[in-house]
């Protein structure tokens, strides 16, 4: 019986990669259902013959309660954006600096292989597989952890569960993007409107919601697809010998080859350029062509294709510097303004919208666009009822584009933010530089609901159950007046809401006292300090570990703050001015009456002074400076990430491959081919007792 179900796993799953994958079907439907059947009443008869690869159980057990965060082994950053030859041509020559390629003044630039690929309109996910086997699918999420879907992913089924490899290494990272296609999503938009359901946008924003539905089942039923284009391999690894597995890749073009090879599905439609200028060709001849496409795409990515090299170029704080996505022109098209609002932030910054007909951009019906600031109001010289040009940045963000004023009424009158506050009627106040005109009424509704949709978002306070339509309720009934007043809501009160209940009231309650229990520098985040995000909250925190130490640097010794990596003066105003305010003066002792400390717990205080100490050395210099380093293998007690933190921490550099340049290897067990490079080139190889001494007792 078990070989029995073996032999049906084996034909089921090749029968579904060539079906799904391969686009070329092997078995007849009434076959594949028979042997399906066959399969499910064996492992119902036995289910110790249920393995994790089992078509069976792509859709199975009950829906989620939640998606839990988790932090990806490699992190996803985004790519930089050019939208001309002329900006991919700018990036090219930044690329090769950094590579120190630069080619003769006035000769042609020289040449790097490139590898040209379809941008898929889609959502980025995260495939982490072991031993061949999928364990685990995350969301992109913020790069460096997302949301763990994989019960959803399993449903896809050109995402293998198992690879295509007779020796697989011991773990894989896969990167892709999760689509729906243009024929599926009309159908899902057919039935839903049978149903009486609203209908979705567009197919991204279709595919997005499915990832996060609770229930696999829902899932399976939108029909998603995949296509994998990033491949991350253990460092050492090489498959064995003697297996038809493919080579370890040695570029991304070989990477995609190798993807295929292993099961995933590969759009076809990618090309090896010897040049830049076979790029720009590849990128004029999609213009068009991707419109006869089944999914929907907006560029090309543009990446380097050889790997070492890629290595050497490196990563900017937010993208890989040998990538770029070259997007194609955003569709344009007229609309008649109906009006223009102004509305407020959670700073007090007015920011005018125009209204107008809806029209259809990108997929989506578009009806409002920011202009962004009184500058960009009078530019345009915009008029009551003027034709205006919309089109969508990005094909994400509607903007307008101008004003076709030979279309204009007779006798329009020019349109101009207001003098006075929408919401509460205040003047409103433009600093002499600033671009920002402002309402400076800290008990403004507006700004108070935007203070406090910030203090209980994900990045800050990550309070569940409190969301917009609530805050607003809170905030208009007078329930609310400040951050402190959430905090003396009870489960009573706030059952009474529309759309609460007893136990949604009764978890809000608990959710609001366990974020008092939040990190110091998620609390400073979310005070909703002018420049101050979550980045330079965290720098912040770690050099103030209280909200005592901080008051008194940004009134007394403001160049303490402006020493930190990072802080300018424009920041170490912005706390000298927040903190000079009385009534924030009043909310910070109102938090540590509620409980709060507003200060780092001795957890926090504990790693930050492990992690200095360790990276700055004895007497506090950057020990490091100017130096680079090449981490390989496994060490006893730090992770990859954390050796990386402590080296830059101390002013060092990591990149990721050996070169004459190379200051220093850190090489733990199975180190690999890095190791045997650094020994020929003469680099100082270190192991992670050698790091540490290094580390605390400098160069």
């Amino acid at each position: 019986m078990r070989a029995r179900a073996e032999e049906l796993r084996r034909l089921l799953n090749r029968a579904a990669h060539a079906y799904y994958v391969l686009d070329a079907p092997e078995l007849e439907d009434a076959v594949y259902d028979r042997l399906y059947r066959e399969l499910e009443q064996l492992e119902r008869l036995q289910p110790g013959l249920i393995s994790p690869d089992s078509p069976t159980q792509r859709v199975g057990g009950a829906p989620a309660e939640g998606f839990q965060s988790v932090r990806h082994r490699i992190g996803l950053l985004s790519l930089d954006n050019a939208f001309s030859t002329e900006e991919l041509e700018a990036w090219y020559g930044r690329l090769l600096k950094v590579l120190d390629r630069p080619g003769p003044s006035g000769d042609d630039l020289p040449a790097l292989p490139m590898v040209g690929e379809l941008k898929i309109d889609g959502n980025a996910l995260a495939l982490s597989y072991e031993r061949g086997l999928l364990v685990r699918a995350a969301t992109r999420g913020d790069g460096e952890s997302g949301e763990e879907i994989t019960a959803n992913v399993r449903t896809i089924q050109s995402v293998p569960l198992r690879l295509l490899l007779e020796n697989p290494p011991p773990w894989v990272e896969v990167r892709g993007e999760a689509l729906i296609p243009d024929h599926t999503f009309a159908a899902i938009n057919a039935e839903r409107a049978e149903r009486g359901e609203a209908l979705f946008a567009n197919p991204r924003n279709a595919c997005a919601g499915t990832l996060r539905q609770l229930d696999p089942a829902v899932v399976a039923a939108r029909r998603l697809d995949f296509f994998a284009y990033t491949l991350h391999l253990p460092d050492a690894w090489t498959p064995a010998s003697g297996a038809a597995d493919p080579a370890r890749p040695l570029s991304q073009w070989q990477s995609l080859q190798w993807l295929a090879a292993a099961g995933f599905r590969v759009n076809p439609n990618a090309a090896l350029c010897p040049d830049l200028a076979a790029v720009e060709a590849f990128f004029a001849a999609w213009e068009h062509k991707r419109r006869q496409l089944p999914y929907a795409t907006d560029g090309v990515v543009v990446k380097l294709d050889d790997l070492r090299l890629q290595a050497d170029a490196g990563f900017t704080q937010k993208a890989p510097r040998w990538a770029i996505a070259l997007k194609y022109a955003a569709e344009e098209a007229p609309s008649r303004l109906l009006r223009l609002v102004a509305q407020v932030g959670r700073t007090g910054v007015i920011t005018p919208v125009a209204e107008f007909e809806p029209v259809g951009l990108a997929g989506t019906s578009v009806s409002r666009a920011t202009l962004h600031n009184a500058d960009r109001l009078a530019e345009l010289d915009l008029h009551a009822g003027d034709t205006i040009v919309v089109r969508k940045a990005g094909e994400i963000i509607p903007e307008v584009v101008r004003v076709l004023a030979e279309l204009r009424p007779p006798g329009a009158a020019p349109l101009q933010l207001p003098s006075s506050c929408p919401e509460c009627g205040s003047e409103l106040v433009r600093e002499e530089g600033e671009a920002a005109t402002r309402c400076v009424n800290s008990s403004c509704p507006a700004i108070l609901r935007g203070t406090l949709r910030h203090w209980v978002s994900k990045g800050a306070m990550d309070v569940d159950g409190l969301g917009a339509k609530l805050v607003e309720q809170l905030v208009d009934r007078g329930l609310v007046r400040s951050i402190a007043d959430l905090y003396r809501l009870d489960a009573a009160l706030l059952a009474s809401l529309e759309r609460m209940g007893e136990k949604s009231a009764a978890n809000l309650v608990d959710a609001l006292e366990a974020s008092k229990q939040q990190a110091w520098h998620r609390q400073l985040h979310g005070l909703g300090i002018h420049h101050v995000g979550a980045v330079n909250a965290k720098v912040l925190a770690k050099g103030f570990p209280s909200a005592a130490e901080l008051y008194a640097a940004a009134q007394q010794t403001p160049e303490r703050l402006t020493a930190l990596h990072g802080i300018g003066s424009e920041i170490a105003q912005s706390l000298q001015q927040w903190f000079a305010t009385p009534s924030n003066q009043g909310l910070l002792d109102q938090l540590k009456q509620l409980g709060f400390s507003m200060a780092a717990g001795e957890g926090e205080l504990a790693a930050s002074a492990n992690s200095s100490a360790e990276a700055t050395g004895i007497d506090g210099r950057e020990v490091l400076a100017g130096r680079t380093f090449v981490l390989t293998g496994t060490l006893p007690s730090l992770s990859r990430s954390q050796a990386q933190a402590l080296i830059e921490a101390a002013g060092g550099k990591v990149t990721g491959s050996v070169s004459k340049k190379t200051s220093y290897l850190v090489a733990g067990e199975e180190a690999g081919s890095k190791l045997a490079k650094a020994e020929s080139l003469g680099v100082p190889v270190l192991d992670e007792a050698e790091l540490r001494a290094l580390l605390a007792s400098g160069p």
